[in-house]
């Protein structure tokens, strides 16, 4: 893993979130037209990818459109989205494919619910 991403997932993680806080946030995985992978988070995926598409989302994902969602996992709160979307992005390309495999039941962590 990084020592960038290191560090942050160990900063986030240490600031329990506040109990009132929406668990509103998502994290998914999207893949380009050139077959790689772009990890993000967002409240609300759908638009998050029509935004991407329209050349509005991330400057990686502009000259890569255009982008299908291939994974998402919602239910988090924007700190703990942050920590899992840093999770997911320090994995070898291996284990993401694995990840977003059809039919496969695996996790980041225990309670993230896989739902495309």
């Amino acid at each position: 893993m990084k020592p960038a991403y290191r560090r942050m997932i160990s900063l986030l993680a240490q600031a329990a979130p506040s109990p009132t806080e929406p668990r509103e946030w998502s994290v998914y995985i999207a893949r380009c037209a050139d077959q790689t992978l772009y990890t993000g988070i967002a409240k609300d995926v759908a638009k998050r990818a029509a935004q991407h598409n329209a050349g509005r989302g991330a400057a990686y994902t502009r000259a890569r459109r255009p982008v299908e969602i291939v994974y998402a996992a919602k239910g988090f709160t924007r700190s703990e989205a942050l920590i899992e979307e840093a999770r997911i992005k320090a994995l070898p390309r291996e284990a993401k494919r694995h990840l977003i495999a059809p039919g496969q039941t695996a996790r980041i962590r225990p309670d993230s619910p896989k739902e495309i």
